[in-house]
């Protein structure tokens, strides 16, 4: 039987809202026990293009968050388009730290994003 349910873990790393400018995530994701996370980013309505950036660190408050090396992305973190409502697009996370956390950069209107755990080191994984 082919199984994903019990490898994925799908968390919200920035809830779906109204924003403006730069955003914090709003929740620290916590990858211990997994290898690997797929990002999820999403657009409802936007009026300026929403630029994601994938955060990491090992402190669990990412007091020494940094921006992630290109060599620890699958693909690359997306721009969403204010001409292109309701996007979606994704990306990989490989690195080595503990803790990641979604940014954004800039942007204006309605985006979030998920993040998947996957690649877990004991099944089934538990979200």
């Amino acid at each position: 039987m082919r199984d994903i349910y019990h490898d994925l873990v799908p968390l919200h790393s920035i809830y779906p809202a109204s924003h403006s400018g730069a955003k914090t995530g709003d929740v620290i994701i916590d990858l211990q026990g997994f290898l690997g996370a797929l990002i999820i980013c999403y657009s409802g309505a936007i009026t300026t293009d929403t630029v994601f950036q994938l955060m990491e660190g090992n402190e669990s408050d990412l007091s020494d968050a940094a921006a992630v090396a290109d060599a620890d992305l699958l693909g690359s973190e997306p721009t969403l388009l204010a001409a292109t409502d309701n996007e979606v697009k994704s990306f990989g996370y490989i690195g080595k730290k503990r803790y990641i956390r979604v940014d954004t950069t800039a942007g204006a209107g309605i985006a979030g994003a998920l993040v998947v755990k996957g690649l877990p080191r004991h099944k089934p994984a538990v979200s």
